[in-house]
């Protein structure tokens, strides 16, 4: 069960890796075509700017999931690192929780707002763009980045206390 749930993890990452890769290559792309016509049409695109935040903020929230993955979340691990090896697995699985825990709530907390932009096809002024899929991102990233930090910690239980901190 957990080897499937860590193949799936491994799947669910490629796809965000290559998801976040065409966005980061769409949006130099539109930042081009934006230049090029600024400076030699005398004529921006308008709806560019948009669309290249969309694409940033997109991947910034996909990418959650492969920062739990990696445990590479941003913590406050000054005093922690000071403990001694079994205190300091304590503390860190309790930290690791508590990111879980964090993402469950953000992602059910903002559910409701982009339920609601999806049921009032809310869009965006410059491209048209329905605002869910934006703000889609952070409770989709969110729920990510719970997943596989949980699928990484059952993993490493499986593997024993012997397997250390590297990926499974």
């Amino acid at each position: 069960m957990i080897k499937r749930l860590v193949r799936s993890a491994h799947a669910v990452m490629a796809v965000i890796r290559v998801a976040s890769g065409a966005m980061l290559i769409g949006s130099v792309a539109v930042n081009f075509a934006n230049i090029v016509s600024r400076y030699f049409l005398a004529v921006s695109i308008p709806w560019a700017e948009e669309v290249m935040l969309f694409l940033m903020i997109a991947c910034v929230f996909l990418n959650c999931g492969l920062v739990g993955w990696s445990g590479r979340q941003i913590r406050m691990d000054a005093l922690v690192s000071l403990l001694p090896p079994r205190p300091r697995a304590i503390v860190e699985l309790a930290g690791e929780i508590v990111v879980m825990a964090t993402g469950l709530l953000v992602a059910i907390l903002a559910w409701p707002v982009v339920s609601m932009l999806a049921e009032l096809d809310e869009r965006s002024e410059g491209a048209n763009i329905p605002l869910v899929l934006p703000q889609g991102a952070m409770p989709v990233g969110f729920l990510l980045m719970a997943f596989l930090i949980a699928v990484r910690l059952l993993a490493r239980r499986e593997a024993g206390p012997l397997a250390g901190r590297s990926d499974p």
